[in-house]
């Protein structure tokens, strides 16, 4: 294939057109093997996937081209995307695949890798399996008792099931608490309530009947008004959804007001500063996170460590700086002291052992966050010059820079698929951003506006 394969997360596009096909699954497996598998014996790979119809398809391929370099292949079926990141180094295995396509609609698909410690593949490895899958062979391919074997991984979801219970304090019970479910119709289907049950609590559950077309259809964390309504309507205490492999997490408060994954870091990040937890007292989020958060966190005497967009980011900077907890807005909340990776499970128990040993509700806890103002401007331009090349824009953009400092940000930057740059300032002051914004906006205007 001429184009480059893997995207931000794994290898995504629509389910029976390259290169999710059946074809290129196949072959992509034994590139997976070629560059993954160990030598000193047969590889062993643990596969799941979510509920999405094709996944049965792709989940057959794959097992069929690892099987067919010698790789042993457990099948543990549906489970999320977080639970394939925990059995791939419980099992010994070289390598775990998960097929989804996360929030994506059910005619989406995708593949992606964890390597044998349960973290998502590094940019040289992905880059290595591609280069594997473009060349031509030829290949030998084991005969005889060197066949792989493909075989259900049987106790999977008790499995990690028993590990999610196993990170929620022991000294803490849901006896008596009523928690909204909305599980997208997705892999965490069966998981997040049997481990909600098993702590006790009383569950109202939404969209948890998968049909293979389903998946993310109106529901789950990109669809919180179903939750919403739902903790509204049975009185929950609050509410968890999760999109469609489950590695996000949204709640909802007892109101049914949605919070985000800055809120969610914010309550997170300040109960472990409380307790002593907190390594070197700083969280990691991305750029796209609130300043609102920075503020919280020195008032804490904690700060934040700023990454580009995208949960490797994150986790790339959780393992580097040697820290234990970081996200998105998004709802990918990585709490290293239990995961490798966004676990929306875990997350939510983590969350909800912060509510039991406050006593507070999420309506209470979500107001330690002050959100700063956000300003946002698109402006259409005739070409993408470099902003560092143009004077009288680089000159207002230090302007609002040097008085924005310790206070908020300022970011400057093209779209990567429309003729346009965009504008984000952040800061305690509307007016003082909208006075920045507009000079700016002119002078960009004036120098490559349409």
């Amino acid at each position: 294939m001429s184009q480059k394969l893997f995207g931000t997360d794994g290898v995504r596009g629509v389910a029976n057109l390259e290169p999710i096909t059946a074809a290129s699954a196949l072959k992509l497996a034994q590139a997976a093997v070629r560059v993954l598998g160990d030598q000193r014996g047969p590889p062993k790979v643990v596969i799941g996937r979510d509920t999405r119809a094709s996944g049965e398809l792709l989940e057959s391929a794959m097992a069929a081209g690892l099987a067919s370099c010698g790789a042993e292949v457990l099948l543990a079926g549906v489970i999320p995307t977080p639970a394939v990141a925990y059995l791939a180094p419980k099992y010994h295995a070289s390598f775990g695949v998960v097929i989804s396509a996360s929030h994506n609609p059910f005619e989406d698909n995708g593949i992606k890798f964890f390597g044998p410690t349960g973290y998502k593949l590094s940019d040289e490895s992905e880059s290595a399996i591609e280069s594997e899958f473009d060349r031509s062979g030829p290949w030998t391919l084991p005969t005889g008792e060197r066949v792989g074997r493909i075989r259900a991984a049987e106790g999977s979801i008790e499995a990690y099931v028993a590990f999610a219970v196993s990170t929620f304090p022991g000294d803490l019970s849901l006896r008596g608490v009523k928690i909204a479910v909305d599980a997208a119709n997705g892999a965490a289907y069966q998981t997040t309530p049997l481990v909600l049950a098993r702590l006790g609590a009383e569950i109202e559950l939404h969209a948890a009947t998968p049909d293979g077309f389903n998946i993310n259809a109106c529901c789950g964390s990109t669809h919180p008004a179903g939750l919403s309504e739902l903790v509204q309507k049975t009185g929950a205490a609050f509410g968890i959804a999760h999109d469609g492999d489950a590695d996000r997490l949204l709640l909802c408060d007892e109101r049914g007001a949605p919070l985000d994954g800055d809120e969610l870091l914010a309550i997170a990040s300040i109960d472990l500063i409380r307790r002593n937890q907190l390594k070197r007292n700083t969280v990691v989020a991305t750029v796209m996170s609130n300043f609102g958060l920075d503020d919280l966190l020195r008032r804490h005497d904690g700060s934040v460590l700023r990454t580009p967009v995208g949960d490797r980011f994150v986790v790339d900077a959780l393992l580097q700086h040697e820290l234990n907890l970081g996200g998105e807005q998004s709802g990918h909340i990585v709490f290293r002291d239990f995961t490798t990776t966004g676990d929306g499970l875990i997350s939510a128990l983590q969350i909800i052992a912060v509510i039991l040993r406050t006593g507070k509700p999420l309506s209470e806890l979500r107001r330690m966050l002050n959100r700063y103002p956000q300003l946002l401007r698109n402006v259409t331009v005739r070409e993408k010059k470099p902003f560092g090349e143009i004077g009288p824009v680089l000159a207002k953009l230090r302007e609002a820079e040097s008085l924005l400092s310790g206070r908020g940000r300022v970011m400057l930057r093209y779209s990567g698929t429309e003729p346009k740059a965009r504008l984000l300032l952040e800061g305690p002051d509307a007016d003082e951003l909208k006075k920045h914004a507009d000079a700016i906006v002119e002078e960009l205007v004036r120098s490559i506006g349409i």
